[in-house]
């Protein structure tokens, strides 16, 4: 009997024991983190760049008023259409008055100018025909006289040359005369002596002759050159005007404020109102009430003959993905999703790393001023070892890492732990990672857990 209630005391007491042993190891496994586990795969990182920017106008037309006339009211705004003819802003009249007063004043200033220089380039015009007739009379004096004294030097020479010629001949003729005139043979004295003595005076004629041909030859280039030099004062006074600059300098001025006056006088017709040249959305405004109209365009509007084009700006990250002439994707306000192409692409000046990319899109699509929303995706390399991107860590120093499931015995038999395993990032997207490092494909890499874990923490896995 006693043996029998041993046998069942021990009975009770083991079924107590594996009571209390399940209930603490239920306790105790209720208490780990619950970790999800995945394996890695063979996957394409596609990477897909999305970047909101603004529709922009293809190609904008100035608007160009007087520079200077003070602003009343401004009746549009920066993404306003218009209608060719409609009211754009108003100006002071009676500012403008005062200006054109003070343009005419300036005008007949310069009116005044051109007055006195066209004044006196007619007194200098009439001093010059009366220097030109006197350089003419001058001329004709000067001609007259030294061709008589060519003439007088051209007489001198032939009277020489006759001289010579008679001579000559005499000597000729008495070259073999034996008698004198007293019918006497003359001496072979008396003929040397006469024979010296026509040669003498043949010498002395040919001296002459050459004299006057020298004389002659003076006299000519003295002519020359005296009338070359007269004839150069006669082309002196009839040669062109210098244009004079301030002449044209002061026209021009006057022409200016005359067409400055023009368009004054139109504004006043219109009483102040200043209308939109042509029809188009307004893009960019450039008056105020209160101020003054720029000397550069007053407003800017879309060219309703050029198709506008979509702006982003992109960091440099997204610039690794996005290039030129890319395929794009974009969608604009509620439209549905339209083709593009990257037509523009580059590095802002202002803000290093970051880039400006520009798309033109089709005719009749987007409005300046609409917002969009570009996706460029872009498919990479099949990688062979990839993870979810929550599965990937990083340490404070820039390293990464993965947590793995391992199995050992613990307390209440086998059980799972927390290891760590260091990897490499091939690529990445916002959704998975190729690593590579220790890690295979049996490995259960952990990709969540309901309570934060770290290295050797034992943990439990989720049901699949």
């Amino acid at each position: 009997m006693n043996k029998k209630r041993i046998a069942g005391g021990l009975i009770f007491f083991l079924i107590f024991m594996w009571l209390c042993t399940l209930i603490s190891k239920s306790v105790y496994a209720s208490r780990l983190p619950m970790v999800a586990t995945c394996g890695m795969d063979s996957k394409y990182i596609e990477h897909v760049v999305e970047a909101e920017g603004i529709v922009e106008a293809g190609s904008k037309l100035p608007v160009t008023v007087l520079g200077g006339l003070r602003v009343v009211t401004v009746s549009v705004q920066a993404g306003d259409r218009v209608e060719e003819g409609d009211l754009l802003f108003t100006v002071d009249l009676e500012d403008m008055k005062e200006i054109m007063a003070d343009q005419e004043l300036a005008c007949q200033k310069n009116q005044l100018q051109i007055d006195a220089i066209l004044h006196n380039r007619e007194l200098a015009q009439e001093k010059k025909a009366l220097e030109e007739a006197r350089a003419r009379e001058d001329y004709d004096a000067l001609a007259r006289y030294q061709d008589t004294l060519v003439g007088r030097a051209a007489e001198n020479v032939a009277q020489a040359e006759e001289a010579l010629d008679e001579l000559q001949a005499e000597n000729r003729a008495h070259e073999n005369d034996w008698k004198r005139e007293d019918g006497e043979t003359k001496t072979e004295e008396e003929m040397e002596a006469e024979r010296k003595a026509r040669e003498q005076e043949e010498e002395r004629l040919k001296q002459e002759l050459q004299a006057a041909a020298y004389a002659e030859a003076d006299a000519k280039w003295n002519r020359d050159n005296i009338i070359k030099d007269a004839g150069r004062r006669v082309e002196d006074t009839v040669s062109g005007e210098d244009e004079d600059a301030a002449l044209a300098v002061y026209r021009a001025e006057v022409a200016g404020i005359q067409e400055k006056l023009a368009a004054y006088r139109e504004i006043l017709n219109q009483e102040g109102k200043i209308t939109a040249p042509l029809s188009g959305m307004v893009t960019d405004i450039y008056v105020q009430a209160g101020g003054r109209v720029p000397d550069t365009a007053s407003f800017l509007m879309a060219d309703d003959s050029v198709p506008c084009q979509f702006r982003v700006t992109l960091t440099k990250e997204d610039k690794t993905y996005v290039n030129l002439n890319d395929d794009v994707k974009l969608k604009l306000g509620n439209r549905k999703e339209i083709n593009a192409t990257v037509d523009y692409l580059m590095e802002n000046e202002n803000a290093p790393g970051s880039f400006t990319a520009v798309l033109r899109l089709p005719e009749e699509t987007g409005t300046p001023g609409q917002s969009g929303t570009v996706v460029c995706a872009k498919a990479g390399e099949k990688q062979p070892c990839c993870i979810p991107i929550l599965a990937l860590h990083e340490n404070p120093g820039g390293a990464c890492y993965v947590y793995v499931v391992g199995e050992r015995e613990g307390i209440l038999g086998m059980e799972y732990y927390v290891e760590e395993i260091n990897v490499s990032v091939v690529d990445k997207n916002d959704k998975f990672a190729a690593v590579e490092g220790a890690i295979t494909a049996e490995s259960r890499i952990i990709q969540s857990a309901d309570k934060e874990i770290a290295k050797g923490d034992v943990v439990r896995l989720s049901e699949p």
